[in-house]
């Protein structure tokens, strides 16, 4: 897409288990469908599931943060634990309120707690008769946190001024519910020290950190998946193309690979009539990256600081646009004050990246075909016995990118695998969790003669996880979204249209989720479930 819409469009961008929530509104019939885009719309709404929450426990709620953003001043407050529900919950859910009127572009934001991130998040663009929208997440593996008095910081950076008049309204809550957790959540929660430094207690059996990583602020690295290498003549421009991977390192040794989800915030793709009521996936609650970091804990368990550093591979030398906040979780063996042990693999392929360019009369293609691969291996010694654990995890892109002179014409078609295998091995046979992610991308913008400018996008967000003693879930939740309207001229001249859909199915032992929403010119059109 040429980088002059894309940067109008953005330019106001800033850095920063769930559902985004609809008002309940039932879908309108064909006839209520307006020709185009008026001054209003439906409510943001996703097709995602609802947080699960027990039926009879008893609940308490707290508030974390109510601000009204205008500027980039961080709300800072102080979280207490809720009282009458005791320390250990069953469930804790994070609910967002949030509303903005007027116009705006895309902001994005943070919530912290106690320097742990709890939500890394992103705006809709509003209408000027103004939006509503709720995002829940499930947040319970950061229990550990909330049992004690913490700092609370939250900041959705934003610009008000006369054009841009949304001011962004937000009230972020906590509810608890009583009773023993579903699944085993961390005893400790850590977060970095000066950004790279951990130390985790010395009787860590298990490890998990996970990255938020996202890149975004308005610039190409918000739009890596299009970036090209010289010679090639595109208005992005990186080193060695699109090829992006968020590595970890402990003690400057590579722990964990990963590829980045490529988010698509709701002024994206030079089209905010796109997003206006059906997000991308994951837009509103960005998931963070997991990395099993296990077979690193009986190094971590000597009682001393470590180094851990997070980068993201092909990012231009010098060039900011990614954020990676880190959280490390920590499983402690009760039993046992000290544990020791060893890690004793660390086997990585040479990254292949080819990123061939092929130019034309007035047409251009660059190719992309990249991947890695990375084995750890290590073991602690615990209180019930020798634990081998073994991560092996596989990446791999492949791209076509074609565009013309003038960037008028700008087409992708892309997919991201992200294949991880778990292997833990405690005296019987090893148990093996597999988990392939997929992630698909394939749209194009166009501009017309007449300035009318239209992008046709569909977007897949796929997992497959095999756990062991056959447990089998399946995610896919696939976004196709058309919109046009008129460059160049003001708001109520752009003559908008646009539909887009979201399908979001999850199928596994406990049963199946399977919802459809559809919407034309900012109507919700469809709302089936179908289990």
């Amino acid at each position: 897409m040429r980088r002059r819409i894309v940067m109008s469009m953005l330019a106001g961008a800033t850095l920063l288990a769930s559902a985004l929530l609809g008002t309940g509104a039932p879908a309108a019939r064909a006839a209520d469908v307006p020709a185009e885009f008026g001054t209003d719309w439906h409510d943001p709404v996703t097709a995602a599931p609802p947080v699960s929450v027990p039926k009879d426990a008893k609940s308490c709620r707290v508030t974390l943060a109510e601000a009204r953003f205008r500027d980039f001043t961080p709300y800072r407050g102080t979280y207490t634990p809720p009282r009458g529900c005791g320390d250990r919950w069953s469930k804790v859910v994070l609910r967002l309120d949030g509303k903005v009127k007027g116009r705006q572009y895309d902001r994005l934001g943070y919530l912290h707690v106690g320097g742990v991130e709890v939500l890394r998040t992103s705006t809709p663009e509003p209408s000027p008769d103004g939006i509503e929208w709720h995002v829940e997440k499930d947040v319970t593996r950061y229990s550990d946190t909330f049992r004690g008095t913490q700092d609370v910081e939250m900041l959705i950076g934003n610009v008000v001024d006369d054009t841009y008049t949304g001011v962004i309204d937000v009230k972020a809550t906590l509810t608890f519910y009583a009773g023993r957790p579903e699944a085993s959540v961390p005893d400790k929660v850590l977060t970095l020290a000066d950004g790279t430094t951990l130390t985790t207690p010395r009787n860590s059996e298990r490890v998990v950190a996970e990255v938020y990583a996202t890149g975004s602020g308005g610039g190409c690295e918000e739009f890596w998946y299009l970036t090209v290498a010289d010679p090639a003549s595109y208005s992005c421009k990186a080193d060695n193309g699109p090829y992006r991977e968020v590595q970890i390192k402990v003690d400057g040794q590579l722990a964990g690979i990963a590829a980045p989800f490529p988010n698509v915030w709701t002024g994206g793709w030079s089209n905010p009539f796109l997003w206006y009521v059906v997000p991308a996936p994951r837009a509103f609650d960005v998931t963070p990256i997991e990395y099993d970091l296990t077979p690193f804990a009986g190094l971590l368990d000597d009682g001393r600081p470590h180094s851990v550093e997070v980068s993201v591979v092909g990012v231009p030398a010098g060039q900011s646009g990614w954020s990676a906040p880190v959280n490390i979780l920590v499983w402690q063996d009760a039993h046992r004050d000290r544990v020791t042990g060893k890690v004793t693999e660390v086997k990585a392929s040479e990254p292949a990246n080819s990123s061939v360019y092929t130019p034309g009369s007035g047409e251009y293609r660059v190719d992309t075909d990249a991947g890695h691969r990375l084995t750890v291996s290590g073991y602690v010694d615990t209180s019930h016995g020798r634990v081998t654990t073994t991560v092996g995890r596989t990446l791999a892109n492949t791209s076509v990118h074609r565009w013309n002179d003038g960037e008028t014409t700008d087409a992708l078609d892309a997919t991201w695998t992200d294949d991880q295998t778990v292997t833990v091995r405690a005296g019987g046979a090893p148990r093996r969790t597999h988990t392939l992610r997929t992630y698909t991308m394939n749209g194009a913008v166009t501009v017309g003669a007449d300035d009318r400018l239209r992008t046709e996008l569909t977007l897949g967000d796929r997992a497959v996880v095999t756990r062991p003693r056959g447990g089998r879930s399946r995610l896919d939740d696939t976004y196709r979204g058309d919109a046009t309207y008129t460059l160049g001229v003001p708001r109520d001249q752009r003559h908008a249209v646009g539909t887009s859909s979201e399908r979001y199915q999850l199928y596994g032992p406990d049963g199946c989720y399977d919802r459809s929403l559809a919407t034309e010119q900012g109507v919700l059109t469809v709302d089936h479930r179908r289990c």
